[in-house]
């Protein structure tokens, strides 16, 4: 059985332990300097956790783990780009402290890199375990283009919403959760109850950065707040307030997206008073609940000694309740 922080401490000593090459430089520093910056290394943790919860021996996933780790940085780099992104984890992005191509090599070599972590995994399960990878990496693509179709879209619904976030953000905690599981010597059943579990936790975790992205605090978010409200994304917020609000105050919405001379500034104030009117956060947070709940009762329904489930149990409670 592992606590939170011995597994915590697996994580940051394994990713501190990558080795990269020298030369080139330019290559492999913004690499370095991605991992360097800590995070919340949440998606390895879950892996090792739930290989953990199926297996006394968690290092059969550190491999995997780290694979993930580098992955998600990796789409990090990108997706910086894409929103042009200042700060990222409290510090200047990778395209900003070198350029764009930089950035975009460096995360392709991150790819790589990847794929040759997890292909450390013991050959009997590397079959399956690229199998869920794979499907992964392609829903993180796949989200990621809705999330930027619907940056042009006046017709984004709520469940558009959910569908963008589970492909975007949820099935990398999903398959990390079955990863680890599937290392851990998991049944069919069971890897796809942790996966199933992932989904709920990661619908939740970026229900929860919406709400942080507008009401969060610039000191522990790791980066500016109101990016969102800046780019027009059409988050849980954004879409709610749509739906819900008073004419006028709908109107005014509008055409604050709409609008390309608005004062930044001016602009967060106004639309976060909208939400604030109409009770968008306290929706979320409803949401947020529910996932919650449902991710909080697939561990219930797995039949393994509840002392290997502690430290899955407290990152559902970090994740929840995180306020960065």
């Amino acid at each position: 059985m592992y606590t939170l922080d011995e597994l915590a401490g697996m994580t940051e000593g394994s990713v501190q332990s990558l080795l990269f090459p020298e030369e080139p430089l330019k290559l492999y520093l913004p690499i370095k300097y991605t991992l360097e910056a800590g995070g919340k290394r949440i998606r390895p943790l879950i892996a090792l956790a739930s290989c953990g919860m199926f297996n006394d021996d968690a290092t059969q996933a550190v491999n995997i783990a780290m694979g993930i780790e580098v992955f998600h940085n990796f789409t990090l780099l990108h997706d910086d780009i894409m929103d042009n992104a200042d700060i990222r984890r409290g510090r200047p992005t990778v395209h900003k402290t070198w350029d764009n191509n930089t950035a975009i090599l460096s995360g392709d070599a991150m790819i790589i890199y990847a794929y040759e972590l997890i292909s450390k995994c013991e050959p009997v399960i590397l079959g399956r375990i690229l199998n869920i990878f794979n499907s992964v990496a392609m829903g993180v693509c796949q989200g990621q283009q809705y999330d930027m179709d619907f940056e042009t879209s006046d017709k984004v619904t709520i469940p558009d919403y959910m569908e963008m976030i589970r492909l975007k953000t949820a099935v990398l905690l999903a398959g990390a959760a079955q990863m680890g599981a599937v290392a851990g010597g998991a049944s069919d059943e069971n890897s796809q109850k942790m996966y199933d579990f992932g989904i709920a936790l990661g619908l939740g975790f970026q229900l929860q950065d919406d709400i942080l992205d507008t009401y969060g605090d610039p000191a522990t978010f790791g980066k500016n707040i109101g990016g969102d409200i800046d780019c027009n994304k059409k988050t849980f917020l954004l879409i709610k307030a749509l739906e819900t609000a008073v004419k006028e105050d709908k109107k005014k919405l509008v055409s604050l997206i709409n609008g390309r001379n608005h004062d930044k500034n001016e602009k967060f104030q106004s639309v976060k008073e909208i939400y604030d009117r109409c009770g968008v956060k306290e929706a979320a947070r409803a949401e947020i609940g529910k996932y919650h709940n449902q991710a909080v009762a697939i561990l219930d329904s797995i039949g393994v000694p509840e002392e290997k489930k502690s430290a899955m149990r407290e990152v559902v409670k970090i994740l929840i309740k995180r306020d960065r």
